[in-house]
């Protein structure tokens, strides 16, 4: 089914046996790294790395290098649909993402287009494609995108780190006018990620960041709706030299451990979990409807190597042995902190394959 060397993440998508359990972490390329340090400034922005393929790339590959992970995944942006519908997107420094065009009247509604994203955002599958050459098939690629209601956050509020006052208020005041965002974010969304599949995405990943910041009842008409729209949308095959592979799709709400019975029935192959999850409990939870994705506490990686080497060991340990099942990628919780020493990562990934060979036996 794949010509991959390593095919060990995406085996354990799909909940066949493997090896070891596979291991990327979200963020893996990025400022904890000197090396990506040095290409960003190469860049010039952040933005400027992001919309050159070849360095885009480079420092997707970078972690790599450094540590056998499992698993590659397109360096870019969440923000990148909404910025291709004419928002403005920039980065103020220390602040963040922004917008200079937020949406909040019933024109600016309006004005939003589904953006084609073989023009709009064609830099974006510009470096799939290159990452995809330069990997030559040594582990797969994962293509990404934020969730309808995590894009549509950034879009009504102008930026991140809010109270989400506005969007709460367009919630409950205007609610058809937020579906009608979350409609054409939706479509946008499917049409990105398909595109990625075209361009040679392996894998996909919704990041429904900010779904844990919705009320019960809310998190499933406002974001998990929408969620199933786009997976329902989405290609799940795509061919490579004659031979036709599956393209498994993952979806991560943060904050979302409440819902994973409704989030194991949205069509996806696996649920990323944060760390407030207990993977015992949500693996009896999901049955085998999903794989599990997840879940150290990012902070672990502030600790000595023998701490980190013990809270793999008591995430795999949770998860359970392979002997009574498989589908358990190892990742992180969240995002890799920017402080993260690199020797605390490379700790971390021997520490995942080593203990999880020896579970096997």
């Amino acid at each position: 089914m794949s010509r991959l060397e390593n095919d060990t993440f995406l085996r354990a998508l799909r909940r066949e046996p493997t090896e070891h359990t596979p291991v990327w972490l979200m963020r893996q390329a990025g400022r904890y790294l000197p090396e990506y340090n040095a290409t960003r400034k190469r860049a010039g922005s952040f933005l400027d790395l992001c919309r050159n393929a070849e360095l885009a790339c480079e420092v997707t590959l970078q972690p790599l290098e450094r540590f056998p992970l499992d698993a590659a995944i397109l360096f870019s942006d969440i923000l990148t649909v909404p910025d291709a519908m004419g928002l403005g997107l920039y980065f103020a420094e220390g602040e963040g993402p922004r917008f200079e065009r937020p949406v909040a009247t019933e024109a600016d509604v309006a004005r939003l287009p589904v953006p084609d994203p073989n023009d709009e955002l064609g830099y974006v599958m510009n470096a799939v494609r290159t990452i995809r050459g330069a990997l030559a098939q040594r582990v797969p690629l994962i293509g990404f995108s934020g969730s309808p209601w995590t894009l549509a956050c950034y879009m009504v509020e102008g930026r991140g780190g809010t109270d989400f006052r506005q969007i709460k208020t367009m919630l409950y005041e205007r609610p058809d006018l937020l579906h009608r965002i979350l409609d054409v974010n939706a479509r946008a969304v499917s049409a990105y990620l398909n595109a990625q599949v075209a361009a040679g995405a392996q894998a996909l990943m919704i990041f429904d960041s900010w779904g844990g910041a919705l009320a019960d009842g809310a998190f499933q008409a406002f974001s998990l709706a929408y969620i199933r729209q786009v997976v329902a949308a989405l290609q799940r095959e795509r061919e490579d030299d004659g031979v036709r592979s599956p393209v498994p799709v993952i979806v991560f709400t943060k904050g979302g451990g409440l819902w994973l019975d409704a989030l194991a029935d949205c069509g996806a192959d696996a649920l990323g979990v944060d760390w407030t999850v207990n993977l015992a409990q949500a693996r009896a939870r999901v049955g085998d409807r999903v794989a599990l994705q997840g879940n150290l506490d990012p902070m672990v990686l502030m600790a000595s190597p023998d701490r980190v080497r013990a809270e793999a060991r008591q995430v795999l340990e949770s998860y359970g042995t392979p002997r009574a099942g498989h589908g358990h990628v190892f990742n992180l919780g969240h995002g890799i902190s920017q402080f993260t020493p690199p020797e605390s990562v490379a700790a971390l990934v021997e520490a995942v394959h080593e203990i999880s060979a020896a579970q096997r036996r």
